[in-house]
């Protein structure tokens, strides 16, 4: 009887004890799920929450703004669409043509500088930062002790063009001098810059029909003037109007500063695009219309 009397006792002691515990579970809250820190938001972008109003975060750069501010300028507005059909496609067997500027009713010009005197590698680096396109006209008597300086502007994409071996007057040159002169250099420039010139440029502007016919000979498509020159503060205009007009072509010259009173070839561009800016145009590229 007492060994009955023991069991159940220590029976309710356990059967308490387990009520107990549950009891204590049941009141003591289940530990919180740990908390997820907040996302924080990319400055500049709204999709994550950041970028609005009040963002303290700074906005992104303009890296094209910087780009030209670099070189004390205001960036370009965009070229418009090339047209589907260059103005001066030439057919077969038809003469070269001759080309002062470009019809097109666009507010576009079209910059080309002559010979490659001056190699000044801020030059190259203006035109990397900047991107607006020129047209090379490159005379192998001024480029042939630094061919390599003219490549990386090659591969920056600006045109490669024909300006003869030796820069003489054409118009006192035979039919066949005359044609030394530019496909020793369309040779030339193919050899050192793996592209064919498609543009030809006569030295002080001056040629006669065998230029015509000897440039097409070579493998010309256009004999390209212009409209004004670049100096080293101002433009000279061909027109009475002295202004620039859609589709002018704009003549410039690798030069440095014991040609320019020594203002650098950098100086001189940063001019020039001034002058554009203020009335109102943009730069396209040549090739893109001839």
């Amino acid at each position: 009887m007492k060994k009955t009397l023991a069991l159940w006792a220590v029976l309710t002691a356990v059967a308490l004890f387990a009520t107990g515990c549950a009891a204590a579970d049941a009141d003591t809250p289940a530990p919180a799920a740990p908390k997820t820190a907040p996302t924080e938001a990319a400055p500049g972008n709204p999709s994550a929450g950041g970028g609005g109003a009040g963002d303290k975060a700074p906005a992104a750069p303009d890296a094209r703004a910087a780009a030209f501010g670099r070189w004390g300028l205001k960036p370009f507005a965009p070229a418009p669409a090339p047209p589907a059909v260059k103005p001066f496609a030439r057919k077969p067997g038809e003469p070269v043509p001759v080309v002062s500027d470009i019809p097109t009713t666009d507010k576009v010009v079209f910059l080309t500088i002559d010979d490659g005197a001056e190699k000044d590698p801020e030059f190259v680096a203006m035109l990397r930062d900047l991107r607006v396109p020129v047209t090379m006209f490159l005379t192998d008597s001024a480029i042939r002790g630094d061919y390599p300086y003219f490549a990386p502007l090659v591969a920056q994409g600006h045109g490669l063009a024909n300006h003869t071996l030796t820069h003489p007057d054409l118009r006192t040159l035979s039919p066949e001098a005359q044609r030394r002169e530019i496909c020793g250099q369309q040779d030339r420039l193919a050899e050192r810059y793996g592209k064919r010139p498609r543009l030809f440029r006569p030295p002080y502007g001056n040629w006669n029909e065998a230029t015509r016919t000897a440039a097409a000979q070579c493998g010309v498509d256009a004999i390209v003037l212009w409209r004004e020159s670049m100096q080293i503060k101002n433009m000279q205009y061909q027109r009475g109007d002295r202004k620039l007009h859609p589709g002018d072509i704009i003549l410039a010259h690798f030069r440095g500063p014991s040609e320019l009173k020594g203002t650098t070839m950098t100086e001189m561009t940063a001019n020039l695009l001034r002058h554009i800016q203020e009335q109102g145009f943009t730069v396209a590229r040549l090739e893109d219309y001839l």
